[in-house]
């Protein structure tokens, strides 16, 4: 098996680091909204049961806030492009019915984000790096069925 796929998701991943701008006690708070993945596909399929591994590009929506004794200091908002890499195994259990088991980690690196102040004026870079790991369990329907020919 082979092919390309594209998918969109809302999110709501949360993650923070150290600030290397502030020093000790200062963190960079990340938050993913959204993401995109677009890859190509190959796999091996055995009676019921489909195994697959998949490559591609991957899109992240981010917002960033520097926070300091939970008060925001800074914050941005930035469109990230990274690569992607995952596995899956898909089951199929009935006519037209699957069930499907997937792991991809989202390779995003480190990125120098630009931060403006909450109270304006000022602005600060800050290294900040973000990988994603995504655990999927889906169920899927396959409208249509096999074709039969009739004579």
């Amino acid at each position: 098996m082979f092919g390309v796929g594209a998918q969109g998701n809302w999110a709501d991943f949360n993650g923070s680091n150290g600030s290397i701008f502030y020093g000790p006690g200062f963190t960079n708070q990340s938050k993913t909204d959204a993401f995109g993945l677009f890859t190509g596909q190959v796999g091996y399929a055995w009676n019921n049961v489909l195994w697959y591994v998949k490559g591609g590009a991957a899109v992240t929506d981010n917002k960033y806030n520097g926070i300091v004794s939970g008060v925001v200091l800074d914050q941005a908002n930035e469109t990230g492009w990274g690569g992607t890499v995952g596995t899956g195994v898909e089951i199929r259990f009935a006519p037209s019915w699957s069930v499907a088991v997937e792991y991809d980690h989202l390779f995003m690196g480190d990125q120098n984000i630009n931060l403006n102040f909450v109270a304006g004026g000022f602005s600060r870079s800050d290294n900040i790096h973000q990988d994603v790991d995504i655990g999927t369990v889906r169920v899927n329907y396959r409208f249509g069925g096999p074709v039969i020919p009739k004579y």
